[in-house]
């Protein structure tokens, strides 16, 4: 960390440059004593990534930024004061730092957060932006968190890890032991110091995986941001026998959309299948990654249209999570019905189809937006069918 940095100087340039072309700026060049032009287009860039995913960080003055790999890395504002509800106690422990956006959360449930980050650097400027935050029950430590959990004595209400999500040659990873930590490998150590765990990982990990891999797992969440899942959260509590609960939430600007389920429950639901009726539903992105497909029928009384397909229907208008569409047709896909239809623009989405969305749009000359919505999938017949529909609000 260059301390130069925060030079009100050097602040006020990146300030007024945050939307100038960084390429433009090295070749330009910056002079200030003691900073570099990379070190300067490194903030402004970084700080650019921060606008709205870390509005704390970003609308505060003299806060110092890591390279922007640490910020796309870390958890946005929403899910870490998402997560930070979740839990509760006195003291937490977070063995994977960061740069400290969970924690920062945490802080505001627990008395004492320690924050553990294996890279000085980063562990450092963690340091001084908590301080500029006047953030004062966090303590930062410059070590492996592992490292130090296996040095100490101490005991804490929950323990958080978020292991890192790819391996070395940069693939993406669907094992946790194949993440870093490996947390199924180092499980004796965490439960040797607390009661509870919580760890935070890709929403690539297969929840009967995860759950396999795993001990005395109690509860997941299922996080997705205007229906794009960001990631999966493990609540481990030493000792527990019970039901797993799933937890999905989708955050929207609108608000947001809670659907729960015993994992248990799925394969028990008889799926009642029907043609479309008056509505059709399409789960959201954490639904969909739950497999909630069986228990949603009985949960909301609607049907389904096919096994493959995951779309719902009903004759009454029902609070769901996911999109609601009133269904204006429905008729077998063959091209002469297509033609028939004559629509021009509308939104396509495909579920347990044989064709792409792409190759429909080129063959029938249909463009993307507008009112109307087709749906190409397969009815509880097997027969390949159209839904024309309109989105309710």
């Amino acid at each position: 960390m260059n301390f130069a940095v925060l030079q009100s100087s050097v602040q006020e340039y990146i300030n007024e440059n945050l939307k100038s072309d960084p390429t433009a700026l090295i070749l330009k060049g910056v002079f200030f004593n003691g900073v570099t032009t990379a070190e300067v287009v490194e903030q402004i860039e970084a700080k650019n990534k921060c606008e709205k995913k870390l509005p704390t960080w970003f609308q505060h003055s003299n806060i110092y930024y890591p390279n922007k790999l640490n910020i796309e890395q870390t958890s946005s504002e929403l899910t870490a004061a998402y997560k930070s509800q979740i839990i509760s106690g006195k003291t937490l422990i977070d063995l994977t730092g960061g740069f400290g956006v969970d924690a920062y959360y945490f802080g505001n449930f627990f008395e004492k957060v320690t924050h553990c980050e294996v890279n000085n650097d980063l562990s450092t400027i963690v340091n001084h932006n908590f301080d500029t935050l006047n953030v004062r029950n966090i303590d930062t430590i410059a070590e492996d968190g592992l490292a130090y959990l296996q040095n100490s004595s101490k005991d804490y209400d929950w323990i958080y890890i978020d292991p890192s999500r790819r391996h070395d040659r940069k693939g993406k990873v669907f094992f946790l032991k194949d993440c870093l930590p490996n947390v199924p490998e180092h499980l004796g150590l965490l439960w040797a110091h607390t009661k509870n765990i919580l760890i935070k990982t890709s929403p690539l990990l297969d929840l009967t995986i995860g759950i396999n891999e795993l001990e005395y797992v109690k509860t997941i969440h299922i996080i997705a941001v205007n229906n794009e899942v960001k990631e999966l959260l493990w609540v481990l509590e030493h000792g527990f026998s019970g039901q797993i609960e799933i937890k999905t939430i989708n955050l929207k600007n609108s608000g947001s959309e809670n659907f729960e389920f015993f994992i248990e429950d799925e394969a028990q639901v008889a799926t009642v299948y029907s043609e479309p009726l008056s509505y059709l539903y399409e789960p959201n992105a954490a639904v969909m990654k739950s497999g909630a497909f069986n228990v949603l029928t009985s949960a909301f009384e609607i049907q389904k249209l096919h096994k493959h397909s995951h779309l719902y229907t009903s004759d009454a208008l029902l609070d769901f999570p996911g999109r609601a569409f009133q269904i204006l047709k429905s008729i077998p896909y063959s091209k002469k019905q297509m033609k028939k239809l004559a629509i021009e623009k509308a939104n396509i989405t495909t579920r347990n189809f044989p064709d792409t969305v792409q190759n429909i749009r080129k063959l029938f000359n249909i463009k993307d937006g507008g009112n109307q919505y087709l749906f190409f999938t397969t009815d509880v017949n097997n027969e390949k069918t159209v839904i024309v529909c309109s989105k309710v609000n």
